[in-house]
């Protein structure tokens, strides 16, 4: 019979109580095989318990040592869940593709919407699916929900009350979980199974809004070594001098210090392209990082990573832009269908 580890961290799949009375943690295997006894019919599954947190309190050192666990004990099983709450899912899903290379089984991590012990709870199927992936899907960090397998760097949290609360917007789906299971290859075998736990967390994300003061991020500067910037769609956001709140002086001092700023968009599909406007250009300027279609979470992670292993700038910038687990599109992200109306484009205008 296959081996399945089954890490839990915490989240709503494993808490008890109810609304409107906030969620407690709980004893999560009290319950598992009394809810889930088909689980146990479809692999040899092995119990422990990592953590038992609130999604919320999820934190980098964490992120280490969980990689460390799996990567010591992955080899003796043919595939490990983890459940996780759904808040920080996306983080620590990609954390853990970029600190666990050339992985020779399937990380599936899942969580729910409702408890476990709650009646109308979809914790049961997802973890049936979770341990279904876990022995048939591609070997990859990957996150399983609402019978969908979604690349864990790929995924965003973009539901609170449904069930369907991920989506991949700028990547297919590696595995539907209907009537069949079918699953998609994932990513080529990539050497040896290694592990990189370095993170340095000394890193900011800021989202652009209008009204932004400049001088908010520019305080923060002394106290950071990274900052990932959500720009307006392919990376706009405010350069004007003459309105009081130009975001230039943020970039030429960030690279006066030595601070790599990696540019995101806030727009869910397709991505960066600092090429196309004014303001891009000015960012590339001042030694700004091209995040393409990269989302906020996985930008935030290995931009952490980056600053623990490559100290020179160069380095960074070549990390971020490089995909190491299918985190980033090759090139110009794919644009969605064109209109039947095709507008052209105006390099100024936004």
């Amino acid at each position: 019979m296959p081996k399945v580890l089954l890490l839990h961290t915490g989240g709503t799949l494993g808490m008890a109580g109810g609304r409107p009375s906030a969620l407690r943690p709980s004893a999560f295997f009290r319950t598992l095989k009394a809810r889930v006894p088909e689980l146990f019919e479809l692999a040899d599954i092995e119990l422990e318990l990592f953590s038992n947190l609130d999604s919320s309190e999820m934190q980098p050192e964490l992120w280490s040592r969980m990689a460390a666990h799996l990567h010591r004990r992955l080899p003796a099983f043919d595939g490990a869940v983890v459940t996780h709450g759904t808040d920080t899912l996306a983080y620590t899903a990609s954390a853990l593709s970029f600190m666990l290379r050339g992985l020779p089984r399937p990380v599936v991590l899942t969580g729910s919407q409702r408890p476990l012990g709650e009646i109308r709870s979809d914790a049961r199927l997802n973890l049936i699916d979770s341990v279904l992936s876990a022995l048939n899907g591609p070997r990859e960090v990957t996150i399983c929900f609402d019978s969908h397998l979604y690349r864990g760097n790929r995924a965003r949290k973009v539901k609170v009350s449904e069930y369907d609360a991920f989506e991949s917007p700028n990547f297919p789906v590696l595995g539907t979980l209907g009537v069949d299971a079918t699953f998609e290859p994932g990513l080529p075998p990539r050497g040896a199974f290694r592990l990189f736990e370095r993170l340095d967390p000394r890193v900011f994300l800021l989202k652009v809004f209008p009204g932004l003061d400049p001088a908010l991020p520019l305080a923060l500067l002394p106290h950071l070594r990274g900052l990932v910037l959500e720009a307006y769609g392919a990376g706009n956001f405010p350069i004007d001098p003459s309105l009081g709140r130009s975001l230039r002086p943020l970039f030429a001092q960030a690279r006066e210090r030595g601070i790599p700023v990696v540019v995101v968009s806030q727009a869910y599909r397709n991505g960066v392209d600092l090429t196309l406007y004014q303001a891009g250009a000015a960012a590339l300027e001042n030694g700004a990082i091209g995040g393409g279609d990269l989302t906020p979470s996985a930008a935030t992670v290995k931009l952490m990573q980056a600053l623990a292993y490559h100290p020179a700038p160069e380095a960074v910038r070549r990390f971020i832009q490089t995909p190491i687990a299918g985190e980033l599109t090759v090139g110009r992200p794919p644009a969605p269908p064109a209109e039947p109306r095709q507008r052209g484009r105006k390099p100024h205008s936004r």
